[in-house]
């Protein structure tokens, strides 16, 4: 059985050897077309014409977007470099090629290396990119800290998108007031603001926002060169164990923050950071109008992406007939643009003077009788805290300690980290004499 394979080694010294041993071999490998660049290379592929491609380090403008294309076209790639530049090999491997060998390796090895990666493939199914999985760690000594090694160890840490439906329920309160918390209680997190329609994190914690960090990370992931170093260099620390990546404030620049190297970001971040909070977009369209085109950039990828790689979704609706309204309707509609997701749902700006006595029970009464949602989250309205905490660009918890708003958070913070909710302070009272 002949495997037809591409090759897109241009510029090379060891091509033509290559090839000619390829060739020459029972290996069952067929390279029926020889690439002169990256266009011909996915073109090619996009025709369906073959099932595999050997690429190099030194192919132009090779990056992780260029791979997701070749996934897309479900033609899997195994990466070859000169004979000694590990540098390539590494390369490489950042930008999610599994199966990296020398050139010189013989035409059998390469082979393997194929039916490897075919191999996974298969066991990966349609649609999920097999090269974007967590890369092999490089061992370091037991004890040691982390290490900015080439090859970066996917972390243990937790990531944790707060996405909600159209109205601005407050998706950046609970994003900013959630990440606070963790690190006030001393675990280590990031805030990172993935809202594709126009992040303001930066302006609520008073950063400059001319360069966002995130999408400075998308463009190294993008071109393999992310590791846990370079994501601390373009997040900040802003406060103590909290580290922000702002996001984009011009809701133009979106097509940076492409799917494929975010991923890559939140695989990076979860060595970095205990938990990573993500404020995400609003929109759950799958682009429809777009289909046909895999390669063509989409809006709402980045917060798919997110949501899917997530390991909690914290759902925000506002306690108000229209905010329940479209957060019953919303979580319906994540769970079918997001089949994994598991929602948390919390409702921000819970009062009585939008629904009534005991806002808290008609809230949660509300959701169980049309989301069947049993487990709320209550975030209760406190407008001078958090007005103040806008003003002075600083979050709730430093500014408004007793407010009602940041007890809730508190304890929505302390259980994503299995903790128990910090207790209620109560004031004492003293009589006058």
């Amino acid at each position: 059985m002949t495997l037809p394979v591409l090759a897109a080694v241009t510029g090379a010294t060891w091509e033509a050897a290559l090839v000619a041993g390829l060739e020459r071999t029972p290996t069952g490998i067929a390279v029926v077309r020889r690439c002169v660049d990256l266009a011909d290379l996915l073109a090619a592929a996009a025709t369906g014409t073959a099932r595999a491609a050997l690429l190099s380090a030194e192919l132009r403008r090779l990056d992780r977007d260029a791979l997701s294309r070749l996934a897309a076209a479900r033609v899997v790639v195994v990466g070859l470099h000169s004979p000694g530049d590990e540098a390539a090999a590494t390369r490489l491997r950042q930008l999610g090629v599994s199966h990296v060998l020398p050139a010189d390796a013989p035409p059998g090895d390469i082979a393997l290396a194929v039916s490897a990666a075919l191999q996974q493939q298969a066991e990966a199914g349609p649609g999920d990119a097999a090269w974007s999985r967590p890369l092999e760690a490089l061992p370091d000594e037991p004890g040691s800290p982390p290490t900015a090694a080439p090859v970066v160890e996917p972390g243990a840490g937790r990531l944790v998108a707060v996405w909600g439906p159209t109205g601005a329920p407050g998706r950046t309160t609970v994003a900013v007031g959630v990440a606070g918390e963790l690190a006030r209680s001393g675990v280590g997190a990031l805030l990172a603001d993935a809202d594709v329609y126009g992040g303001v994190v930066a302006q609520v914690l008073g950063l400059l926002d001319e360069a966002p960090g995130l999408a400075a990370a998308a463009r190294l992931a993008n071109n393999g060169t992310l590791d846990v170093a370079a994501l601390a260099g373009v997040a900040p620390q802003v406060a103590p164990g909290l580290r922000v990546l702002t996001g984009i404030s011009r809701a133009d620049r979106w097509p940076e923050l492409r799917p494929a190297a975010l991923e890559q970001v939140w695989e990076v971040a979860r060595s970095l950071a205990a938990v990573t909070v993500v404020d995400c977009g609003f929109c759950l369209e799958q682009d429809e109008e777009l289909s046909f085109d895999t390669a063509a950039p989409r809006r709402n990828g980045a917060t798919l992406a997110t949501l899917a790689a997530a390991d909690v979704v914290l759902a925000v609706g506002s306690g108000d007939p229209v905010g329940m309204q479209r957060l019953v309707r919303g979580l319906s509609q994540l769970r079918e643009s997001v089949p994994g997701a598991a929602p948390r749902v919390v409702v921000n700006r819970v009062r009585r003077g939008a629904v009534g006595a005991d806002p808290q029970r008609q809230v949660r009464e509300a959701l169980e009788r049309y989301a069947g949602v049993r487990d709320v989250v209550c975030v209760p309205e406190d407008r001078d805290g958090l007005d103040a905490a806008l003003l002075q660009a600083r979050m709730l918890c430093e500014v408004a300690p007793e407010s009602p708003a940041r007890e809730a958070l508190a304890g929505l913070a302390a259980g994503l980290v299995g903790r128990p909710a910090p207790r209620r302070r109560r004031r004492v009272l003293r009589r006058g004499a």
